[in-house]
């Protein structure tokens, strides 16, 4: 597989995409984590800063950084899937400093910077739902402007809690720093399955008494676990590099990230080169949770992505579009992502991240670390620590589920384009497609 052409990320991160050598044989590890991501590497990252004699081995289906760790919008965010209480939020918030704190720690230059995300309300609809949530918070059309410049903006919501990274960078340091420390990473080496102390692959075993899933969308690859999260993909574009007087009449001059308040979820960022990186859902779910290559590309959502930059940026008009990329994202069945870890078994687990995942998974390295270590801390206390989410329905009620959902959202949005008041539809389905995607 071309590795490096999986998204402008990974096109961008200077480093060797080559595989690691997979695992042949067996090994054995005081801890053995599979998945390559963010997940499974913060994990390793803490475990070996806490304890560095622990024998950590990692075991990647295909390399480092290469499923939606390598391939989001960039979003380094306070948002969680969920609402959990102010607990929850403050360890989101404290995560977004902490991922900055270690990437400065270690040499990671992994462009961070913390300009936090705006949120624009671009119809009567959209502001009084702003106007729900935020009250007088409420950005007035001038305040707006001051950091972003859309069209037919009637104002926004704005928090500080977020930054803007080039996320293959960030992966791949990571999996640098962790193998400089002596965690063993074995890439090209697909699990067949996590049973009790083992985790199983085609070639080989990994033998240890903790094991982690950190296996994100992947995870219904896995005996037994093909209902415990979906595959629901986001596809983003990326311009070419964009000059200033585009920039002066667009803003984002700290690279804020941005979103609006419509109901199927948009985001995007300006990059480090001053690129336009755009995101968003609707690409169908696909039957039975399948993840194919060539569902990594929709023409049809990358040109609605298209027309959307265009009606909020008449001024990229005939700017050129270099990439254009997506992949699967992890949902579980409430929309609550979760860590947790099983002592009776061993068996440990982070995910369900609905798409908010850079920041959250440091977050999961470091409460994951602290559950293996046996260790109390604020982190453990935590409300999502050891929450199960409910299985999703068997197909084909959960193809029809989901894809009606996706329909729905964006019905949603063109009814309160029509009549200019908050949709119905949109109320009715929220529960059922919410949650963020960057």
């Amino acid at each position: 597989m071309d590795y490096q052409h999986l998204s402008l990320w990974h096109e961008t991160t200077p480093t060797d995409w080559a595989a690691r050598p997979a695992l042949e044989g067996e090994l054995d590890a005081d801890v053995a984590i599979v998945g390559a991501g963010f997940t499974g590497l913060w994990t390793a990252y803490y475990l070996t800063q806490a304890e560095p004699s622990l024998r950590v081995v990692v075991v990647e289906a295909e390399v480092a950084g290469f499923g939606a760790s390598g391939r989001n919008g960039g979003w380094c965010s306070a948002l969680f899937p969920a609402a959990l209480g102010e607990a929850q939020d403050a360890a989101m918030r404290a995560s977004v400093d902490e991922v900055r704190r270690v990437s400065a720690a270690e040499g990671i230059d992994c462009h961070f910077a913390k300009g936090g995300t705006i949120v624009l309300a671009r119809s009567a609809a959209q502001l009084a739902r702003a106007r729900r949530e935020y009250g007088d918070a409420v950005l007035s059309p001038a305040e707006a402007a001051q950091r972003l410049r859309a069209t037919r903006t009637l104002g926004a919501t704005f928090t500080p809690d977020c930054a803007a990274i080039h996320p293959g960078r960030l992966v791949r340091g990571l999996a640098d720093v962790v193998v400089a420390r002596g965690v063993v990473l074995h890439e090209r080496t697909p699990a067949t399955s996590i049973e009790l102390g083992l985790v199983r692959t085609a070639r080989g075993a990994v033998r240890a008494p903790y094991v982690v899933r950190a296996t994100e969308g992947f995870t219904p690859r896995l005996p037994r676990l093909a209902r415990a999260v979906v595959p629901v993909y986001s596809l983003i574009i990326a311009s070419e590099p964009l000059p200033p007087s585009v920039w002066d009449e667009i803003g984002l001059a700290q690279r804020e990230t941005f979103s609006d308040h419509r109901h199927l979820i948009i985001y995007g960022q300006r990059t480090a080169d001053d690129r336009l990186v755009f995101g968003g859902r609707g690409a169908p779910y696909h039957l039975g949770s399948r993840i194919a290559p060539a569902f990594d590309r929709d023409p049809r959502v990358f040109a609605a992505l298209h027309a959307t930059l265009l009606d909020l940026f008449p001024v990229l008009a005939g700017t050129r579009f270099t990439h254009a990329w997506g992949g699967p994202l992890g949902i579980p069945r409430d929309w609550c992502a979760s860590v947790g870890l099983d002592r009776s078994t061993g068996l440990a687990w982070a995910g369900g991240y609905v798409g908010d995942g850079v920041s959250t998974t440091n977050l999961a390295g470091r409460t994951l670390a602290d559950l293996v270590l046996e260790r109390d801390s604020e982190l453990t206390g935590l409300p999502w620590v050891g929450h199960e989410s409910p299985r999703w329905e068997p197909e084909p009620l959960r193809w029809l589920g989901i894809n009606a959902g996706l329909r729905a959202m964006t019905l949603a949005d063109a009814e309160e384009r029509l009549t200019r008041r908050p949709s119905v539809i949109g109320k009715v389905m929220a529960p059922l497609v919410g949650g963020h995607s960057a």
